[in-house]
């Protein structure tokens, strides 16, 4: 089975990460996820992470490092969740693919019903110091 490369941010504006919860008619409706999306085949993981953000939440960060990345079987597909730190910059909050939207503290991430292959990105990040 051919595995799909998803990037997302964790996002941070002060001593908050974003997480959004995808609209109930889409793929895992009602997860709370770290906002991303696909990596093109014609695009590198940075340039699909500033893609997808201003596409689905009309969004500008400016990207940081390489975080974890997590492999995760679903039932139809498998995703290779790729996380980078992202510093907030701006956005309108036009929000395409999610109905809600949340600044959580990082103590807070668990708390969620996260999707499956952002679980594993959540519990690592909850373990770490401060990464901005």
């Amino acid at each position: 089975m051919d595995t799909v490369k998803v990037v997302c941010g964790i996002i941070f504006k002060e001593d908050r990460i974003l997480l959004c919860r995808r609209k109930p008619v889409k793929s895992l409706g009602g997860y709370w996820e770290f906002p991303g999306g696909k990596v093109e085949s014609s695009e590198s993981e940075s340039e699909a992470l500033i893609r997808e953000l201003k596409e689905e939440l009309s969004m500008q960060v400016e990207i940081g490092k390489h975080f974890k990345t997590a492999v995760h079987q679903y039932e139809q597909i498998q995703i290779e969740l790729i996380a980078y730190t992202c510093k907030f910059i701006q956005a309108d909050f036009r929000l395409v693919d999610h109905d809600e939207i949340q600044w959580v503290r990082k103590t807070e991430l668990l708390k969620f019903n996260l999707a499956p292959a952002d679980i594993p990105i959540a519990e690592a990040f909850s373990l770490t110091s401060n990464i901005t």
